[in-house]
């Protein structure tokens, strides 16, 4: 079986995903509901609508419907970059000399150079669908607002973004392709809104953080007509989407027969974690197969791994509906690690159930570590991959040299969600030796998690 396995699985075309699969349907305890960040009350699609597009936020509340049909234009341009290939690293495995076989799902094969266009393409198309002038969001490390501008671009949709500013200071030209696309893109926290003025007030000289971000784009989008407010990760409706990461996976490796045991994905918000376990999660929760599923965060921001699962704001400006997650509380502000997508506070409410209830696990690894491995990974593999992907690469590896140790012929599946080719100053302290890692205390963590809603 192993010798006709080809070393690049690719789906043809009629076996794209049709429609997205919602792991909501398959979840016995469902994620808790939002809720109104002043009267705490369960909010409404009514109450969602002045900040949402009508249709996201139908899918954004939808717990039982089980399949999504994906509209035909969505469909279509899909069809530039998907089905994206599943790539087995046998150059990997002979280095470690490890036993364990290691695939990688690659999402860096379209202009964005990672896989959140799989669901800017479905939140432009509902926004003009809706007859929207634009939409406003936030980004870190770029990708996301990269994305999205492609995608406003093709529907001829107006695009601000607001980048966390040690991003936008390390990052370049990854905001100059956003401007290539015809976006704004405004440094976070700014002085162009209110909310932007009150977190320099408070946190006077701060980096920035997604927090941060979102309350300033909301703060627009609520206040300019024709406007809508979309989201990269996080969100029940961006893992939605992103589910055809994860079922193009399944039909690959169900296509030669191939099970896995461990698959791993770095957790910042949720969006690509969510979307690579999707399918297997549902049966895991169906009780049909079981497999190990593996979160990897940044020590840095380590929202599952110590932080509380606890009614939060989305946003460091308060401004957002309150949503049950793991957080570090809306006010802990990362240090300024290279990994700028995953520097947010809280994790995906259903990725929070789901870890809640033990159906996975969750790491946090060191920058220094993470980078070691991305390095490890492009000199064998030749991929450059980005920072957050990195994570997941780490404990791919971490997870192969304990099979080696072993003995066990386990079959690993990460997410290789994104290309580090903009990372090049992060990648550039690495190999100076100026890079350091930043460990949170504990002091800092509680400080923040005390400023938690009352509930």
């Amino acid at each position: 079986m192993a010798e006709k396995i080809p070393y690049k699985i690719y789906l043809n075309e009629d076996e794209m995903p049709k429609a997205w699969y919602n792991v909501r349907s398959a979840m016995k305890n469902k994620p808790a509901p939002l809720l109104n960040p002043g009267t705490h009350e369960v909010m409404s699609a009514e109450d969602l609508y002045p900040v949402f597009c009508e249709e996201l936020v139908k899918q954004e509340l939808d717990d039982t419907t089980e399949f999504f049909p994906i509209p035909e234009e969505i469909l279509n341009f899909y069809k530039m970059y998907r089905p994206s290939p599943l790539v087995r690293a046998y150059c990997l495995e002979q280095k470690l000399g490890t036993p364990a076989k290691i695939y990688y799902k690659f999402e860096g094969n379209n202009t964005s150079g990672s896989h959140k266009l799989n669901s800017a393409i479905a939140q432009a198309y509902y926004a003009k669908k809706q007859g929207l002038k634009g939409v406003t969001t936030e980004t870190g490390a770029g990708q996301w607002g990269t994305a999205l501008s492609m995608a406003c671009s093709y529907f001829d949709l107006d695009c601000k973004v607001f980048m966390v500013k040690v991003s936008y200071e390390q990052k370049p030209f990854r905001r100059e392709v956003m401007r290539t696309y015809g976006a704004s893109v405004t440094p976070s926290p700014s002085m162009t809104t209110e909310v932007g003025k009150r977190i320099l007030e408070a946190h006077p000289g701060t980096t920035g953080s997604l927090g941060c971000a979102i309350s300033e784009a909301v703060e627009v989008a609520v206040g300019t007509p024709g406007y809508r407010y979309v989201l990269g990760s996080v969100l029940n409706q961006v893992l939605l989407h992103q589910s055809v990461i994860g079922l193009e996976t399944k039909a690959a490796l169900d296509k030669y027969g191939i099970k896995p045991d461990i698959i791993i994905g770095c957790a910042g918000g949720g969006s690509n974690l969510g979307g690579l376990i999707s399918p297997f999660m549902g049966e895991k929760l169906r009780g049909e197969a079981d497999y190990d599923i593996v979160a990897v965060e940044p020590v840095s921001c380590p929202s599952f791994t110590r932080g509380k699962y606890a009614y939060d704001f989305c946003d460091t400006g308060m401004v957002c509906p309150l949503a049950k997650m793991y957080t570090l509380g809306s006010d802990y502000i990362p240090a300024p690690n290279h990994a700028g997508g995953l520097r947010y506070h809280g994790m995906s409410s259903t990725l929070s159930q789901l870890y809640d209830d033990g159906y996975m696990r969750a790491v946090s690894v060191p920058q220094t570590a993470v980078f070691a491995a991305a390095e490890q990974f492009a000199r064998v593999e030749g991929i450059l991959p980005a920072p957050e992907s990195s994570h997941a690469i780490k404990v791919a590896i971490d997870e192969a040299l304990r099979c080696k140790e072993t003995g066990e012929e386990k079959t690993i599946v990460f997410g290789l969600t994104g290309t580090g080719y903009f990372d090049m100053v992060a990648y550039e302290k690495f190999h100076d030796g100026k890079m350091e890692d930043y460990v949170p205390t504990d002091e800092e963590i509680a400080k923040s998690l005390s400023k938690l809603p009352k509930m």
